[in-house]
């Protein structure tokens, strides 16, 4: 029955319900419009991954993002502070601290710590680095190092999300979702944006860091394993051959199509790619996690061991990933939180990462694909110059001063930017905002921050939020 002919049919037409009327009247204006917006949606949706015109010539085309979950200690590894070191043990200044809350120690009761592994310079460049990253020591010319990171947040989960959203709240799109928004995917056969885990634990964060939040969920980031299946239940059960899974995916997409053009839900178009993406994953996936198909001379170069799960391997298929299309891929190592053990702590981190790290980037560059492809090393935030940790070896959170990495993809390397004062307390000079540098990052792919945006409840929302934030030129090459 439709509009007219219950209009006829009933006795009472002002007994009509105006829920009833805009449930059932498809040919009502509200259920015209509804379907109309929905239909968009679902059409936007199901080409958001096509690759898509940038605002301006881009520099990258592809993201690493080496992300180092649980805050390392700029003042052992990048920040060497002779102050820090000449007045260990004592009180900081009562001016320095003033109105100053971190997460746990009692900042005006606790004392400076000094420095604890030796710093030289390093490379054409003259960087100086702690001796606990020898590896990234080979490659420095290549990098360009920000000493003067500043963020809002100083717990871990709100700090990560921040770090990867723009904000310490849950719920919005992460940077990967943004650009996989933005540029869509080269890669037809594996997910747009892809997350590894290593570590002791998974980030505090949890998957809110590669998450799409408003935006569609095809931009979410997608977790691969290091090792087994990629992707849970990736295989196909004992019984079911490529043809039935091949038929049987048929069929629930037709069930899906008819479904999406009786109602315009965007998401059952996120669902149809999903579907389609998991049955190609199950061919593409295998072959790309499949080490031993790289030289022996590379595998010891990233210190990658075929079979086993490690950030090594993770580094190694990171690079993979790119080659084969993939935009941006993530890659969290939770185990720098040494609010105690900071010696035995960063040195078996250190260990762990630093020459991966470094071998990615040499990597890149030995396959002519660094110019194009933006590497980016850090964590949430920082650690304070005052000591934490029941044997005097720790150091708490702190927003005020961290440092980061880039390399490759339009960033001018061989760069050091920033600095902190003689306590590498605070940030003194060139201060950039977890904003700013996501405006770089999103500048050197080829938008302005301010007009890559996505309209939510009426709004129109971006990566860099509303407060004022600026491209850093001078990183830029």
């Amino acid at each position: 029955m439709n509009c007219q002919d219950y209009l006829y049919r009933n006795a009472n037409p002002k007994a009509v319900a105006r829920r009833w009327f805009l449930q059932q009247c498809g040919v009502g204006l509200g259920g015209v419009a509804l379907g109309h917006l929905l239909g968009e949606r679902a059409l936007a949706t199901a080409d958001s991954l096509v690759p898509k015109a940038t605002h301006h010539p881009a520099k990258a085309k592809n993201v690493i993002f080496l992300f180092m979950a649980g805050a390392p200690s700029h003042l052992e590894l990048f920040d060497y502070k002779p102050q820090l070191a000449k007045y260990d043990g004592q009180l900081p200044p009562a001016d320095l601290i003033d109105g100053y809350r971190a997460a746990f120690i009692d900042s005006a009761q606790s004392r400076l710590m000094g420095p604890k592994f030796p710093f030289a310079r390093y490379g054409e460049c003259g960087a100086e680095l702690s001796d606990r990253v020898p590896h990234l020591a080979e490659i420095v010319d290549d990098v360009a190092i920000v000493k003067s990171m500043v963020t809002d947040e100083f717990n871990h989960a709100p700090g990560q999300i921040m770090m990867n959203t723009g904000t310490g709240q849950f719920g919005k799109p992460s940077i990967g979702a943004w650009v996989t928004y933005g540029l869509g995917s080269e890669s037809t056969d594996l997910p747009a944006f892809v997350v590894f885990s290593s570590g002791s634990k998974g980030p505090s964060g949890g998957n809110s860091n590669w998450g799409s939040g408003f935006l569609p969920t095809v931009h979410q980031g997608v977790q691969l394993r290091g090792s087994g299946d990629p992707v849970l239940y990736l295989s196909n059960p004992p019984g079911v051959d490529s043809q039935l899974q091949r038929d049987s995916l048929e069929a629930i997409t037709q069930l899906n199509r008819l479904q999406l053009e009786a109602v315009g839900d965007p998401e059952i178009a996120t669902r149809i790619n999903s579907f389609e993406m998991a049955f190609r994953m199950q061919t593409s996936a295998p072959e790309m996690m499949d080490l031993t198909s790289e030289p022996q001379h590379v595998l010891d170069m990233y210190g990658a061991e075929p079979g086993k799960s490690s950030f090594a391997n993770n580094c190694l298929l990171a690079r993979r990933l790119v080659q084969r299309g993939v935009r941006f891929v993530e890659l969290f190592h939770e185990a720098w939180d040494q609010h105690g053990n900071l010696v035995g702590g960063l040195t078996k981190n250190c260990k762990d990462t630093d020459q991966a790290c470094a071998a990615l980037v040499k990597d890149l560059k030995q396959h002519g694909m660094l110019e194009e492809t933006l590497v980016i090393w850090g964590g949430e935030f920082g650690r304070t110059p005052m000591v934490q940790g029941v044997s005097y070896d720790g150091r708490d959170h702190h927003p005020n001063a961290f440092t980061m990495w880039m390399a490759g993809g339009g960033i001018k390397p061989g760069t050091t930017l920033g600095e902190t004062d003689e306590l590498g307390f605070n940030a003194v000079t060139d201060r950039v905002h977890v904003h700013d540098l996501h405006a770089t990052i999103l500048h050197v792919l080829g938008f302005d921050h301010e007009e890559l945006t996505y309209r939510f409840q009426g709004l129109d929302h971006r990566l860099t939020g509303v407060e004022p934030a600026h491209v850093v030129d001078k990183l830029l090459a």
